[in-house]
């Protein structure tokens, strides 16, 4: 068939993702070739002291990216969407969503860039031997217990962004594995919650007068490959204002943005990795069996079918980064040159190519936010140089590239060093990898290993999730794996860069200035406001 009847017939899967900073939207046919997307915008807002965004957003942000997915399709086929095979939901990992019997929001919606739990992230992690970050929902709940706030007796369900909107689209309370084991931690030899270590935070609550079950106020969890229930009328209602859309499309499991990272880069078997770069940024490497020891810097996840995971996470990416090129552009307009977005990050990132190898003893940290792997609480971004410095375009373009990818750098150091994890070969995605071999050039020099680009790399985790909601009519008995392999990435082109020695170790002297420097940025924090 051709792309019209294709679309016509619903022979076709639907990934939406809700980044940090952009809605997308990916419409795929049945060999995973995009046929469409959409984009909706939007920013997170810093209210009372937490990093959220409203409810109203959210159901504005999906119907605006739908609305333009189906504009997309139009323009090019003439056809509009009235249905499709299967659809799923991702989003943000961790964070806090709780919701009351009514399906009331109790408390602001909390991202995972807020860092206001480090008392119950370090309660947690000591009463499980298990590293719990600050950004986790199980932090987050346990801090608001810990905080008395009187919300919680009310709880009827606590879950993630991407949980939340597949509720609103469902009415199932699921989540899929990947995205749950950033709620709390998973067993992956029986594919969910770590149920001793659900007992001994029963225990603990209890004492305080909480006597509520785990189970009973957190998601389902589901695996890859599972139905995780079907559109519903108001759901199809809600994604598409027109009424066009049909319901009973059936949905996958929803999953975290870390989940469909690793499913587009076909990075989901063991000693596979995967970087994710963006407006936060972190690696992922997958094990063969989880690591010995526990590290405050590694998070402990799984895939979407359920192997486990070192992830080295980091809050802060680019955002300091674009902000400085948004300043860029202020310039071009009031010297009569106006540029284009990514003309801006294009030419900029090319010129960068020419900065020296260590950045010329630079030195800028974007924190905008706390940042848990330096162990840094509030963030404030700083650019700093010496007299001596060499301070040129190229040079100060590069350090903001390299000072993105560094504490994720930092995570990966610790279990190369104490785990001996071998990183044979990483894959990146994202926006961060958009101008050709920039970004993955500094990243493989920042590994001191190969890393690989693919052409759908762009796409990121919309087209991921898209592929999870294919496998749900695919599977097959075959595992994810298998289908990865066979029908996605069987003829995806890519680019492969090897760092130089020279690369590395300039990349290693600028490592040794950031840890050195982290002085400078917490006393920033301390004495600014």
């Amino acid at each position: 068939m051709d792309e019209k009847n294709i679309i016509e017939s619903g022979e076709t899967a639907l990934g939406i993702e809700l980044g940090s900073t952009r809605i997308k939207a990916v419409l795929i046919d049945n060999e995973g070739r995009i046929l469409g997307t959409g984009i909706y915008d939007w920013e997170n807002s810093f209210v009372n002291g937490i990093w959220t965004y409203s409810i109203d957003e959210v159901r504005a942000g999906i119907r605006g990216c739908y609305s333009c997915l189906k504009a997309d399709v139009y323009k090019k086929y003439g056809v509009h969407i009235k249905r499709t095979g299967s659809i799923g939901i991702s989003a943000m990992m961790h964070g806090y969503i709780a919701l009351d019997a009514e399906n009331r929001l109790l408390s602001p919606f909390q991202t995972w860039r807020n860092t206001n739990t480090e008392r119950a992230a370090d309660e947690l992690t000591e009463l499980f031997g298990f590293n719990i970050p600050l950004r986790w929902s199980i932090a987050h709940l346990y801090q608001r217990i810990l905080d008395g706030e009187a919300h919680v007796k009310s709880i009827h369900y606590v879950t993630t962004l991407a949980g939340y909107v597949h509720f609103l689209l469902t009415g199932e309370r699921v989540l899929g594995i990947g995205d749950a084991s950033g709620m709390f931690p998973i067993d992956s030899s029986r594919k969910d919650y770590n149920e001793g270590f659900i007992k001994k935070f029963e225990d603990k609550i209890a004492a305080s007068g909480y006597t509520f079950k785990l189970r009973e106020i957190f998601p389902k969890v589901l695996s890859a490959g599972d139905t995780a229930g079907t559109l519903t009328a108001e759901g199809a209602k809600l994604l598409d204002e027109s009424g066009e859309l049909e319901a009973g499309i059936r949905l996958c499991p929803p999953e975290g943005d870390a989940g469909t990272g690793m499913v587009a880069t076909q990075a989901i078997l063991p000693e596979t990795g995967n970087f994710s770069a963006g407006t936060s940024m972190f690696a992922m490497l997958v094990l063969k069996e989880m690591p010995e020891n526990y590290y405050r810097e590694i998070d402990m996840v799984t895939t979407p079918d359920g192997y486990p995971v070192a992830m080295s996470h980091a809050n802060n990416g680019t955002s300091d980064l674009n902000a400085w090129v948004k300043l860029f552009g202020e310039f071009s307009e009031l010297a009569g040159r106006k540029m284009s977005g990514g003309e801006l990050f294009e030419k900029l990132y090319l010129h960068s190519l020419n900065g020296d190898y260590d950045c010329g003893g630079l030195l800028s940290y974007g924190y905008c936010s706390g940042e848990g792997i330096t162990h840094i609480n509030e963030g404030r971004p700083l650019f700093v140089r010496s007299a001596n410095s060499s301070f040129n375009l190229a040079n100060f373009i590069r350090v903001h590239l390299y000072s993105s990818l560094t504490a994720v750098k930092l995570g990966l150091d610790i279990l190369k060093d104490k785990e001996k994890v071998v990183i044979r070969k990483m894959i990146g995605h994202g926006g961060f990898f958009k101008t050709e071999g920039v970004g993955q050039r500094y990243l493989a020099a920042a590994l001191g290993a190969p890393v690989e680009v693919m052409e759908t790399a762009a796409e990121g985790g919309a087209y991921g999730m898209a592929v999870l909601a294919l496998y749900l009519r695919f599977r097959e008995n075959k595992s994810l794996s298998e289908f990865l392999s066979d029908t996605i990435f069987n003829n995806v082109k890519s680019m492969e860069i090897i760092p130089t020695e020279a690369e590395i170790k300039g990349f290693e002297a600028f490592a040794k200035r950031y840890v050195k420097g982290l002085e400078i940025e917490r006393a920033a924090a301390e004495y600014s406001s």
